[in-house]
């Protein structure tokens, strides 16, 4: 099917940022006194769903903003450190000039998926809906929906996480889930996504 609008995560889905994330976890568990992630548990961390993560890391859903202000500000800080995935770039390229609405749903800031695109991707990006609450992005997909004018059923989201799924079936759009993000295939494929994407390239079937 073409869609007229494909939203995309950013995190995990256009920019590869799972090893700067892993790189500073502790620093984040420390600072916020959550449970630590031993070297096995880092490797491990992608089977888990992020309600399944926190419960296991003792994370109080009463922190949780404080905590996404903190990462927030770091990755502000060391945006240099993440690239985007190998085609990502011609990926958001073909599909603006296929005549398809590109947007942005993601819990980063604005300034941080702005700068993490760069200067030559970003102009490609019609709607940014960016600093959504870590369980909050169906709202900011049904923004993004009221803005471009264009009906859910011919919108997907795009992302590398099970709330991805739920986020997209919550604002009534299909979903579709990347093999190369921060939770395994085999933990997206049990909330069965409408699409599933095993690399970037793919992605350019959307517009077909």
């Amino acid at each position: 099917m073409k869609y007229k609008l494909v939203i995309f995560d950013f995190d995990g889905t256009l920019a590869d940022s799972l090893n700067w994330f892993a790189g500073m976890i502790n620093e984040v568990a420390d600072c916020f006194h959550f449970r630590r992630l031993d070297a096995g548990q880092l490797a491990n961390f992608r089977a888990y769903e992020t309600r399944e993560l926190l419960r296991r890391q003792g994370v109080s859903a009463w922190k949780l903003p404080r905590i996404i202000t903190y990462v927030r500000a770091r990755m502000a800080e060391e945006i240099g450190r993440i690239s985007r995935f190998d085609g990502v770039d011609r990926l958001l390229r073909e599909l603006s000039a296929k005549g398809v609405t590109l947007a942005i749903v993601s819990t980063n800031s604005l300034a941080n998926v702005q700068a993490g695109l760069g200067p030559e991707n970003a102009p490609f990006i019609r709607h940014f809906a960016c600093g959504a609450s870590m369980l909050g992005k169906s709202a900011k997909l049904k923004k993004v929906l009221k803005l471009s004018g264009i009906p859910a059923s011919e919108a997907i989201y795009i992302g590398d996480e099970v709330r991805d799924i739920e986020a997209a079936r919550k604002a009534g759009m299909a979903s579709g889930a990347v093999a190369w993000g921060y939770a395994q295939m085999e933990t997206l494929r049990a909330h069965t996504p409408d699409l599933v994407f095993t690399n970037p390239a793919a992605l350019a079937s959307l517009a077909d």
